[in-house]
């Protein structure tokens, strides 16, 4: 059977998917093309990688060859949204790094234009893969947890230090990265919050702090509290800047909570409702009988592979996907919604005020420190500028 022939566009993090890829490790599918605009990228692509990859410069010209089936995109996050627009119009299957981008605005326009490709349309959320939240998903899908009452997710061990900011003056401004801790850390577990639970909330109050612990100026600390229709609350904690750091996420309901941490998930299980203990409880001081249980947890992790296989069976065989790439709106609106909120020093209520969050990021990029030469080619052009 002929492989499904996958380029990958730009050879940062792309290159780990491309070696993948090149090593055979990914059923059904082979590494085609490779493309980044830096000449040493391409240099070690061409020592390292299988001589019938073919290496380009320009990523539109290899979307157009016709040589491919697919495309990894692995830019910077300002071009996920361009290139994937771009690659649907050359009838090509598209998977996109994390984020999907950095404002709603655009993300949504790449998921009309999805939507309308007949293509297959994925993002590397490669977490939803992890065995811990996916059986975390399924134990609240399946009502073991009752009605959701408060989620806490406190994710601080992304410490990053100054020299690692000062290694490229596009890294934490508005107009290199689109935001801080928020966009390039956390998408992950922003994605996981609402994707593990299956909630968005109705509104956010966020307190983000920008250049508190590292000379930049995006976000580098943030808490986040969180309102749902049915009552349930929600925090969002996350930094760069402390040592030690943890992630712990816990989530409540009226059976019980369950907390994932140190690779593990345990599960605190009332032995009845909270609701039915306190409505026939007669005893004054009190609480309902409680089990600690260390749920097993059983599968490996396949990480990246996991998403670029599942990308690729979607493609050939009709299989479900596990991360839509049009799901990929959902963390950003709460990523976008916490910027926001802090800007306004106010409440944000869902649906965003997607033009509002739109106006608001181009004065910022406007007055970003990021490099005039660079920053005058505007943010979407900034995947044509690193790869």
């Amino acid at each position: 059977m002929q492989k499904l022939k996958i380029g990958v566009i730009g050879l940062g993090m792309g290159y780990f998917h491309a070696r993948t890829l090149a090593a055979g490790a990914i059923r059904g599918a082979c590494l085609a093309a490779v493309c980044d605009v830096q000449p040493a990228k391409r240099e070690m692509a061409r020592a390292e990688l299988p001589e019938e990859v073919s290496i380009w410069e320009d990523a539109q010209a290899m979307m157009a060859s016709g040589e491919l089936d697919a495309v990894i995109i692995a830019t910077p996050h300002y071009g996920h949204p361009e290139e994937a627009i771009f690659a649907f119009g050359q009838g090509l299957h598209v998977l996109i790094e994390k984020p999907a981008g950095v404002y709603t605005k655009q993300v949504r326009e790449m998921n009309r234009v999805a939507a309308g490709s007949g293509k297959v349309f994925s993002i590397m959320y490669n977490q939803r893969c992890n065995p811990l939240y996916r059986k975390l998903r399924e134990l609240i899908a399946d009502g073991e947890l009752g009605d959701i009452r408060r989620m806490n997710w406190i994710v601080t061990h992304w410490y990053r230090s100054q020299s690692y900011y000062d290694s490229g003056g596009w890294r934490a401004t508005w107009a290199g990265e689109g935001g801080g801790v928020l966009i390039n850390q956390s998408p992950h577990q922003l994605d996981l919050w609402q994707w593990t639970t299956g909630l968005m909330p109705r509104r956010i109050r966020a307190f983000c702090s920008f250049g508190k612990y590292r000379n930049i100026e995006v976000e580098d600390d943030v808490t986040a509290y969180a309102e749902y229709e049915n009552g349930a609350t929600g925090i969002f904690i996350t930094t760069t800047g402390e040592a030690p750091g943890s992630n712990r996420f816990e989530v409540t309901g009226d059976r019980g909570k369950i907390v994932v941490e140190d690779e593990k998930l345990t599960f605190w299980r009332l032995r009845v409702p909270e609701p039915q203990f306190n409505r026939e409880y007669a005893g004054g001081f009190g609480q309902p009988e409680c089990w600690k249980c260390e749920i097993p947890v059983s599968g490996d992790d396949p990480h990246h592979a996991g998403i670029i296989q599942n990308f690729t069976d979607a493609i050939l065989h009709g299989v479900p996907l596990i991360a839509p790439g049009e799901e990929g709106i959902k963390g950003l609106t709460l990523s976008n919604a916490m910027h926001l909120s802090s800007w306004k020093d106010d409440w944000v209520t869902l649906p965003l005020d997607e033009e509002l969050y739109h106006e608001q990021l181009q004065e910022r990029i406007r007055n970003s420190t990021y490099q005039k030469e660079v920053r005058e080619t505007g943010p979407a052009d900034m995947s044509k500028t690193f790869g």
